[in-house]
C-alpha cells in the first residue's frame, strides 16, 4: 500500500548523491595531470624568444636550465645591471655551474645520467664572454648535450 500525504502534496525525492564522489576524483584526477608546477623562480629578465625550430624532448625531466640576463628589478641594487647567471632559484659565478652539473646529474637514475640535457637561455643583450665561460665549464663538467635559446629585447 502506498504512502499518502495528508496536505495532499507531493514531496520532492531526495537528490541521489552516491556518484558525487566519482565525480569529484575524475575532475582532481584531471586537474592534477594538466597542472604543471613551476619548478624555479626567475631572477633573471627573460623573454620567451620567437621559436624558428622545434625539437622534441623525449623525457622533460632530464633537461636542466641555467639562465643568464640581467637581474630583476628588485635584485638589482645587490646585484648590479650586468648580466648574472641563474642556477636554480639562486644566483651563481661560473666557477659553480660544474658542481651544479655534477649534482643535478647525481640526482637523476643511472640509466637517464648519459640522455641529460643542458638548456641555455640567454638574454639578447648579455655578452659572448660569459657564454663561452659557461660552455667551457659545461665541457669540464662533460654536458656534452647542450641546446641554446636567446631572447631579443622589444
Amino acid at each position: 500500500m502506498g504512502k499518502f500525504n495528508k496536505t495532499g502534496k507531493r514531496e520532492m525525492p531526495a537528490l541521489n548523491t552516491s556518484s558525487l564522489p566519482d565525480l569529484i576524483f575524475t575532475l582532481l584526477f584531471f586537474f592534477m595531470i594538466v597542472t604543471t608546477m613551476r619548478e624555479v623562480t626567475l631572477k633573471v629578465e627573460f623573454k620567451v624568444p620567437q621559436a624558428t625550430e622545434l625539437e622534441k624532448l623525449e623525457k622533460k625531466s632530464l633537461v636542466t636550465f641555467i639562465y643568464v640576463g640581467k637581474p630583476m628589478q628588485e635584485f638589482r641594487k645587490k646585484m648590479g645591471s650586468e648580466s648574472r647567471i641563474q642556477l636554480n632559484d639562486a644566483f651563481a659565478e661560473v666557477s659553480e655551474i660544474q658542481d651544479y652539473i655534477q649534482a643535478e646529474r647525481l640526482s637523476m637514475k643511472e640509466a637517464d645520467q648519459s640522455m641529460m640535457t643542458v638548456s641555455l637561455k640567454i638574454d639578447k643583450e648579455t655578452k659572448m664572454g660569459i657564454v663561452t665561460d659557461i660552455k667551457n665549464a659545461l665541457r669540464q663538467a662533460y654536458a656534452l648535450k647542450i641546446n641554446y635559446s636567446s631572447q631579443s629585447r622589444d
